[in-house]
């Protein structure tokens, strides 16, 4: 028998909890959980989330276990550490 549910993992995001479904992404799981806002700009400090959900807008880049990652490209799996990003900054 087999089961149309995903498994549930636990990952924090700026030290808050979540839960998501493993092997969506990073930024959908988010998005189902209410959190759109995943960083500021650097030039105007305004607020930006997931736009094109591919990798090439950059928008939604956030830290993930300390490496600087496009949050729709990074698979959601137990434990991950996230932390709000901000282009143009080296550290979380």
């Amino acid at each position: 028998m087999s089961s149309s549910r995903a498994l549930l993992v636990s990952f924090s995001f700026d030290d808050e909890p979540y839960e998501g479904s493993a092997g969506d992404s990073l930024a959908v799981a988010l998005m189902l959980a209410g959190r759109r806002h995943l960083r500021d700009s650097s030039r105007q400090g305004a607020p930006r989330g997931a736009f094109c959900l591919m990798g090439s807008c950059q928008e939604c880049v956030v830290w993930v276990d300390g490496e600087r990652r496009p949050a729709c490209q990074v698979p959601l799996r137990q434990g991950m550490v996230v932390r709000s990003g901000t282009i143009g900054t080296d550290t979380p």
